[in-house]
């Protein structure tokens, strides 16, 4: 009998692209996710929508005493019907959401890093006039989730090179 696997194996073969290409986990002692956890500090919010951004910003990176760095974005949504009935009847709204950021040093104008991340959500407006208000609320929140998450995507990502 072998103690040969060909699951062992093929687990250690795939392992070695990584180990040859300096691989190192965003979240490990050291890496990205652990250089950038509460160094960032983000600009106020000043709309309901700038909030959410925020907010999921702030859970995502933690939230800042001694910032080495400071986050600037700038967002803009734009609202479109997608489904349209033979009356034209609006039954679906497309929201689409773009970002532009900024991350300069704390306390100058150097930049270091600046990108753009878009995305959008959609909701549906068939329902009584409190449900697609609530409809558009929960996705306005889903659109600036997922971009303040590409955000922190790109950051982490990028990290290596600026901080």
């Amino acid at each position: 009998m072998s103690s040969f696997s060909r699951r062992t194996c093929l687990t250690l073969l795939s392992a070695l692209p990584l180990a040859a290409c300096g691989f190192t986990p965003v979240y490990a002692p050291g890496g990205a996710g652990d250089v950038l956890r509460g160094q960032v500090l983000v600009e106020p919010p000043e709309t309901r929508t700038d909030f959410l951004l925020v907010a999921r910003l702030e859970d995502r990176l933690g939230r800042s005493s001694a910032p080495r760095y400071a986050l600037t974005f700038d967002t803009e949504i734009d609202e479109r019907g997608i489904a349209i009935t033979g009356s034209n009847d609006i039954t679906r709204i497309n929201l689409t959401g773009v970002t532009r950021f900024r991350v300069t040093e704390a306390g100058s104008d150097v930049q270091v890093h600046a990108g753009q991340v878009q995305t959008f959500a959609a909701y549906s407006t068939t329902g009584s006039t409190i449900a697609t208000a609530a409809a558009e609320r929960d996705a306005e929140e889903r659109l600036m989730v997922a971009l303040a998450d590409q955000i922190v995507a790109n950051l982490l990502s990028s990290a290596g090179r600026w901080s």
